[in-house]
């Protein structure tokens, strides 16, 4: 935690001189890119100016592991970003801010983790950024529990700036209840409360108390005007001592500093006018009305002592590495570097019966008794989705986290796990309830961070719970998403190896997962699930192809055995990841003719909508409407997942040939 910092009246001009070049310089971004939110960025100038003089960060080393962690969750604010990341010595010329919102630039329109050095995570759909930020705090203080001894390896601060749309979102209540059940004390969250949004004045739609909504939820509540820098340096001084996360509410104006458009929503997302930021600026008396993209040296430098001091602690804390003790040294070393072939994994017996939910619970076990960073747990449904790590503690002691009814937050609060850089998260639910997660998962997938995510209970197999809780276009919608892969294994041996795979994958994978038991078939390679899709069993010369995966591979198998008995030759494929499996036929079009010969009828088989499976067969025995509730057994049968309901109708087409 860095030390408080002390300002006094003295200071004032120099502080205002950096908030106009922030100000200016974010609406000059805009007006140029004809692009872009410049209010937000233009009424946090003074905000930011202050954080400045309090940021431990090291922009020449933007990965340093001890640097403060500042998330702007209103991502449309990324003109200030970028302004600041510049102006703090990052790796952003003066170009790219030119750049801005162009093809191939390092300045996209919202933040994204990978492109643009000094940009934690991605954050775009509102309320991500505020419950990523308590990721990063719950990580932060894993951390310090793991490695600080009388040398304190982790004790940086995470920041968090929000809006009125942050606040809004459904997300932010989940996140910040469980922040302050956490008593995540390293977490500060600066409310840029503005009262605007795109429709007009906040007053429209929102209402509450603020202040005593996070109250209520256990933090500590400062407020403070938002243009007065004493006031808001007092206020980040207050909540870096406070034993709680800490929200502070800064009342500011939107597009402070615009002559004519202060305080109006226009200035939300459009850029403000030529004419308007000349007159701005003549006005301010900062710069002249021609003077674009303007950084005096003197407010530059003072900018860049961030830099300066930066890298003095980055070197302080290369000491404290030196002087940790050996076992401290050893379990640094295996939180960045895990060794994924150490790993012993569960063994099985072929033919035995065993719901993959089951056996996934004891490779996560296996995992974690080798990856000490590997950690998580489930929207309180732990002891259905198998997540728990025997012999562990509940986090902050330990790797089991209790993420309570709040899948919405959990999912997004993984992907501050996964960026904190020292950690692989797992989170999990009912499958049906990924819906919930699905804005966090694709910003995982566009990040390609390392996130598992078990999802069980993943078809009509749910049983008597009936058609809300049974997952029909789940498995669709994920399949389809970029960067994402989702594993579905036929059984324990399948899980294994598809576990094998995704460990090894830089991106978020989802493990798709049944309630009921499976019979185990014999031992999988793991070079079978790389390739997405394998002969499982088959014919040199098929009629029929019989594809499926997950629960449905069993009883391809039992169609395959009913054809046989008509003389049919049949091959059975099964594919545990639909997404490799694309990527193997796109490197290697004869493998795509080994699975599914030209001359063969193939056959779909999936207890799901699976209209995904027309990139390969002719024919789909899916799931054409909502499930129904009664045991998994009779729903089975009553959808037409029975083998012989599937032989009776695949009969006549073979021998009308």
């Amino acid at each position: 935690m860095s030390l408080s910092v002390v300002l006094t009246q003295e200071d004032i001009p120099v502080i205002q001189r950096m908030a106009n070049c922030i100000r200016f310089l974010s609406a000059d971004i805009v007006q140029n890119a004809k692009s872009g939110h410049p209010g937000v960025a233009m009424g946090l100038a003074e905000v930011m100016s202050v954080l400045t003089l309090h940021l431990q960060l090291s922009p020449q080393n933007p990965k340093w592991l001890n640097r403060d962690r500042l998330v702007f969750s209103g991502g449309h604010a990324s003109a200030l970003i970028y302004s600041l990341l510049h102006l703090w010595g990052f790796n952003l010329p003066l170009e790219e801010l030119k750049a801005f919102r162009q093809l191939d630039s390092l300045t996209p329109g919202h933040p994204e983790y990978g492109i643009t050095d000094g940009i934690e995570i991605t954050t775009g759909p509102l309320g991500q950024g505020l419950a990523n930020a308590i990721g990063f705090a719950m990580a932060r203080q894993y951390a310090a529990s793991l490695l600080n001894e009388e040398q304190e390896i982790i004790n940086h601060d995470i920041y968090c700036l929000c809006g009125d749309g942050d606040l809004e979102e459904g997300i932010s209540y989940e996140a910040c209840s469980l922040a302050g059940h956490l008593n995540l004390s390293s977490l500060i969250v600066i409310y840029d409360s503005n009262r605007i949004t795109i429709e007009g004045d906040s007053s429209i739609s929102l209402s509450e108390n603020i202040t005593q909504r996070f109250e209520s939820q256990r933090w500590a509540v400062f407020e403070c005007d938002g243009h007065d820098p004493i006031a808001i340096n007092t206020a980040i001084n207050a909540a870096k001592i406070a034993n709680k996360p800490s929200l502070i509410i800064a009342h500011t104006t939107i597009a402070k500093g615009s002559k004519n458009l202060s305080g109006s929503a226009k200035t939300h997302g459009a850029p403000l006018g030529a004419e308007e930021i000349a007159a701005s600026k003549e006005a301010s008396g900062f710069c002249c009305a021609n003077d674009s993209f303007y950084i005096p040296e003197d407010v530059l430098w003072k900018f860049r002592v961030l830099q300066d001091m930066g890298n003095a602690l980055e070197n302080q804390w290369n000491l404290k590495l030196k002087k940790m003790s050996q076992a401290k040294k050893d379990l640094f070393h295996q939180l960045i570097y895990p060794d994924f072939n150490a790993i012993t994994f569960p063994q099985f017996n072929e033919g035995e019966m065993l719901a993959t939910r089951s056996s996934n619970g004891q490779i996560l076990n296996a995992i974690a008794k080798t990856i000490p960073g590997f950690l998580g747990g489930s929207a309180d449904l732990a002891p259905s989705n198998n997540t728990h790590i025997q012999g562990e503690a509940d986090f902050p002691l330990g790797r089991n986290l209790h993420f309570g009814i709040r899948e919405h937050a959990m999912g997004a609060i993984t992907n501050g796990l996964a960026n904190y850089g020292l950690f692989l998260p797992y989170c999990a639910t009912f499958f049906v309830f990924s819906d919930y997660l699905a804005p966090s998962v694709r910003i995982a997938a566009l990040m390609r961070a390392k996130c598992y995510y078990i999802w069980t209970h993943d078809s009509i197999g749910v049983g008597e719970d009936g058609a809300t809780h049974q997952p029909i276009e789940q498995l669709s919608h994920f399949r389809a998403m970029p960067n994402l892969y989702t594993f579905r294994p036929a059984d324990a041996h399948e899980n294994v190896a598809a576990w094998r795979v995704a460990l090894n994958l830089n991106s978020p994978a989802a493990f798709i997962l049944t309630r009921q038991n499976l019979p185990v078939m014999e031992k999988c390679l793991v070079e079978n699930v790389q390739k997405g899709g394998y002969i499982l069993r088959g014919d040199v010369n098929p009629k029929i192809v019989l594809v499926s995966s997950g629960s449905e591979v069993s009883l391809s198998l039992e169609v395959a055995h009913l054809l046989e008995q008509n003389s049919i030759a049949v091959q059975v494929v099964s594919v545990p990841c639909f997404e490799l499996l694309l990527e193997e036929i796109h490197r290697d079009r004869e493998y795509k003719e080994l699975l599914f010969p030209n001359h063969s009828l193939v056959v779909a088989i999936e207890a799901s909508r699976g209209l995904e499976w027309y990139a390969f067969a002719d024919i789909l025995f899916g799931m054409e409407s909502f499930g129904e509730s009664a045991p998994a057994t009779d729903l089975f049968k009553h959808f037409g997942f029975e083998a012989s309901n599937i032989v009776e109708k695949l009969l006549p087409l073979v021998n009308n040939e």
